[in-house]
């Protein structure tokens, strides 16, 4: 399935559904994943625990911002590919990155675990059927497909990637 055939695209999601190129799901994972490896270490390392603003995330806090986006949401896809109906709760993003005390890790690290998250995602979307990735996910913004969330991974790491390029990158 290709990111233009998402119907219904989800309001809310589709500001990170749209970072996607219109690509099929498994391409935009595997996209996601040679991004991720294309920046150059250096750059994080420098980069790790400054901040652009007070009150803002550090790049530490991001990088662990998407694993745990990624792991949240390939629960969500996991539940409701196999038949779900209940509503799944939604989570704080802003206190899951000041419970994680991302800044005590090392950059390595947090990359290292992010393109297992990656390659975990992309193991579980490659085990779902045609089927199962139209079923419908319930959540706080609203309905959103299994499928969707494929896209919403790779684009909502593009969408942190922008802000780092365009806020971060400054400091250096």
């Amino acid at each position: 399935m290709k990111r233009s055939e998402i119907n219904p695209l989800p309001e809310y999601f589709d500001r990170y559904i749209n970072k996607c190129d219109d690509i099929e799901l498994l391409d935009a994972i595997d996209l996601s994943i040679t991004e991720l490896a294309g920046v150059p270490i250096e750059k994080w390392i420098v980069l790790g625990e400054r901040k652009y603003a007070p009150g803002k995330w550090s790049v530490k806090d991001i990088l662990q911002h998407l694993v745990d986006t990624e792991r949240i949401f390939s629960y969500r896809a996991l539940a409701y590919a196999r038949g779900e109906s209940q509503k799944v709760p939604a989570y704080d993003q802003d206190y899951y990155v000041r419970s994680a005390h991302s800044n005590r890790r090392s950059i390595e690290d947090l990359l290292e675990e992010l393109k297992i998250s990656h390659d975990s995602l992309k193991c579980l979307f490659s085990s779902f059927t045609p089927a199962m990735l139209h079923k419908m996910c319930r959540g706080f913004a609203g309905e959103y497909s299994v499928a969707s969330v494929g896209f919403i991974l790779p684009g909502h790491q593009r969408w942190h990637f922008e802000v780092i390029e365009e806020k971060y990158i400054q400091l250096l």
